[in-house]
């Protein structure tokens, strides 16, 4: 059944990039869309998206250029469990390159986006209801964001699990907790591309 669903959404991711390709856009140019200056940090869209049926929202954010990097920004992906003043928890995010080419998976210390932490078991139990249906900022970007989530499922619980025992691992200076620690920004990544 697991193979069944990756192969339905690499499928979906698939048609969703074709779709978008054939009127020369990507999940990037659409989420950016309208945006008159893409601004380091700034979050696109501006509010967030959410999804009142599934309780999943993300975001899309690009740091300041770096000479040699091939990635553009990511898309943070979240889940709010009791609704949208509930907590919430960071799943994964999505690294890709100024065409919207998916380049990396990677997780985050909680510093980095300032969720309401989640063990790993819990994290992962709610990575399965991340299902975005939200008309905007656009169907398709949506339809592929949740596609990615379910076609590297096996590999962003391992990730997940992983941000777990890196922090376990990690001693923090003096006074400093380990999701606090500046030092430790990405937990754990798989490189696509």
């Amino acid at each position: 059944m697991r193979d069944e669903a990756r192969d339905r959404a690499l499928a979906e991711k698939a048609f969703c990039e074709a779709v978008l390709a054939k009127g020369g856009l990507s999940v990037l140019s659409e989420t950016l869309r309208g945006a008159e200056t893409i601004d380091a940090w700034a979050h696109y869209p501006a509010g967030d998206v959410f999804d009142p049926a599934s309780n999943a929202q993300w975001y899309y954010h690009c740091h300041p250029a770096e000479d040699g990097s091939a990635e553009h920004g990511h898309f943070h992906c979240f889940q709010r469990p009791q609704g949208p003043s509930g907590p919430i928890h960071h799943l994964a995010a999505l690294g890709v390159d100024a065409t919207g080419r998916l380049l990396r998976i990677f997780t985050v210390n909680q510093w980095v986006v300032g969720d309401d932490w989640a063990d790993a078991e819990t994290t992962i139990a709610a990575l399965a209801r991340f299902d975005m249906q939200m008309p905007q900022p656009s169907y398709l970007v949506n339809r592929w964001l949740t596609a990615v989530l379910v076609a590297h499922e096996a590999e962003i619980v391992e990730l997940i699990r992983e941000r777990d025992r890196v922090l376990a691992a990690h001693t923090p200076p003096a006074g400093v907790s380990t999701r606090e620690d500046r030092a430790i920004e990405v937990t754990s990544e798989l490189r696509l591309a």
